[in-house]
């Protein structure tokens, strides 16, 4: 049975990107709740020094970096500066991504946009990872890193193409670096949120007062997810209780993934047909 310091982070040390707002900020104050030190990486210079203060408030410690990791010299100036401050590095939680708003049928897209969602979505996974990485290999005594994707990694998502192709990638690169790092005893996964209340995507206040009733057959288990729902994954696969996990992905979806596009009525049927007119799932 596992004991009281499996899901410990005493005297481990993260870099959080996208640290300072939404799942970051979450996965941010739950990892510094567990004992571990933060480096709150954030391109937004109030949201990392607010995340870190609140997070020394609480009796931990913080380091606000202010980079944007798109940019691979800033990211290796993170690196040296979270060593600088901590003296070593345990786990990385590559936490930005962006769909940029960018919605639209791929045949209208263009490569520059195409461009921005590979820099935002993808490169700086592999900035951060190809930083970082080495320095947790000479440690000697293991890692985590967690990539955050999104469902539309793993099932179609018209109008974002190149989004969904950007973290879609994210689990294959996932999958590879774990069995690349899995000698050295680096377990590397990732976590694929359905529709969380963060600071890009916000449900409750997107979707219309009169169309709310509908959320819970939308989604099985009635919701959509939170920030802390992406922190409690984290912390267990940043932790002991992961100690064996490797190479996969959390589906942190409500059961969406599991539905499979089945829609749950209010007299708790299931239909694939989610139209007013001829399915009883989103009538009154």
């Amino acid at each position: 049975m596992p004991n009281s310091n499996t899901v410990s982070l005493t005297d481990k040390v993260a870099v959080v990107t996208g640290g300072g707002g939404g799942i970051g900020k979450s996965i941010s104050q739950t990892f510094a709740a567990h004992g571990a030190r933060i480096a709150v990486v954030d391109w937004d210079e109030q949201r990392a020094t607010e995340t870190a203060g609140e997070i020394e408030a609480s009796g931990g410690q913080a380091l606000s970096l202010v980079v944007d990791v798109q940019q691979r010299e800033q990211v290796a100036r993170m690196t040296e500066a979270t060593l600088a401050r901590f003296g070593r590095i345990d786990i990385l939680v590559n936490n930005v991504g962006d769909h940029l708003k960018l919605r639209k049928p791929f045949i209208e897209s263009s490569e520059a946009e195409w461009e921005a969602h590979y820099k935002i979505n993808l490169a700086h996974v592999f900035y951060c990872c190809h930083a970082i990485v080495p320095k947790i290999i000479d440690q000697g005594d293991g890692g985590s890193i967690i990539n955050i994707s999104t469902i539309e990694a793993f099932r179609g998502a018209p109008g974002l193409c190149a989004y969904s192709a950007f973290n879609g990638a994210i689990t294959s690169f996932t999958k590879s670096l774990a069995l690349e790092l899995a000698p050295n005893g680096i377990r590397v996964n990732a976590i694929a949120p359905e529709t969380t209340e963060t600071l890009q995507v916000r449900p409750g206040v997107m979707i219309p007062e009169e169309s709310q009733w509908m959320i819970p057959h939308w989604i099985p288990m009635g919701r959509y997810g939170t920030p802390d729902d992406a922190a409690g994954c984290a912390l267990f696969l940043a932790s002991n209780l992961s100690s064996w996990v490797t190479g996969t992905t959390v589906h942190m979806d409500g059961g969406a993934m599991a539905a499979g596009g089945f829609f749950r009525s209010a007299a708790n049927e299931w239909s694939t047909r989610p139209c007013v007119e001829h399915s009883p799932v989103l009538r009154r």
